[in-house]
């Protein structure tokens, strides 16, 4: 009788020492919802192989995050630019779902830029691709051209992800964006933000620099309302 009874204490004072440990575990981690964040961050970038390299979009390829593409569709939704310009297509897969979202708005349409001519790259009446550097003389005047007076723009950057790159990328397109709308400066996870801390300077040291000096656009974190993003910072919405 005295061993049951010695079995039940141990057996009760184990249970509650295990649920105090998961009380106050959970208690930490509700605390802190960035370390989760971070966490979630270099695992999903870690499994790349299995998460944002396998993403498609209607069979293309679209290496980015589903959660921001959600929050892409909620602005294209919102503002509704006649024009969005793409900086770095690679295989076609983001072009591609915004041309669909246009579909949707029946409206809109997609300039995408890339210096490399990947194969088998969606057709879509909605994609005009350009051949070359962003930040050329050649591309940028294409890009102007294509632009009809009074039209409202939105700018997407995601080519070379250097700060010295994409910094040149926000003082060459930044002005075609309407205000109303957003420049997404995307890949700010970038040198250990939280991933890749040896990448070194990047998108964010580029928006940071960026914003100093550009007062008329404003860091919107209601876009990172799902927690995961590859572009923490990286929403601007232009304001005036």
């Amino acid at each position: 009788m005295k061993n049951s009874w010695r079995l039940v204490f141990v057996a009760a004072v184990t249970a509650l020492v295990f649920g105090l440990a998961g009380v106050l575990a959970t208690n930490w981690w509700h605390h802190r919802p960035a370390h989760i964040q971070a966490a979630f961050h270099k695992l999903f970038h870690k499994r790349g192989e299995e998460t944002y390299q396998k993403t498609y979009w209607l069979g293309a390829h679209a290496q980015k995050c589903p959660l921001d593409m959600w929050i892409y569709q909620e602005i294209l939704f919102e503002t509704r630019p006649d024009v969005l310009i793409e900086a770095g297509t690679f295989k076609g897969g983001s072009a591609y779902y915004f041309a669909s979202i246009f579909d949707l708005l029946k409206h809109g349409r997609v300039i995408t830029i890339d210096i490399e001519e990947f194969p088998g790259r969606p057709v879509h009446d909605r994609i005009t691709y350009l051949l070359g550097s962003s930040t050329s003389d050649q591309i940028l005047a294409q890009v102007r051209s294509l632009i009809r007076p009074g039209e409202t723009v939105m700018v997407s950057l995601d080519s070379d992800h250097h700060k010295n790159h994409v910094l040149n990328e926000l003082r060459l397109y930044h002005s075609l964006v309407t205000p109303g709308n957003y420049l997404v400066v995307e890949d700010t996870h970038f040198n250990g933000h939280p991933i890749l801390p040896k990448f070194g300077p990047g998108p964010t040291e580029a928006v940071e620099e960026f914003l100093r000096g550009n007062p008329d656009f404003q860091v919107d974190r209601s876009r990172e309302k799902f927690g995961l993003t590859f572009n923490p910072g990286g929403y601007l919405k232009r304001m005036r």
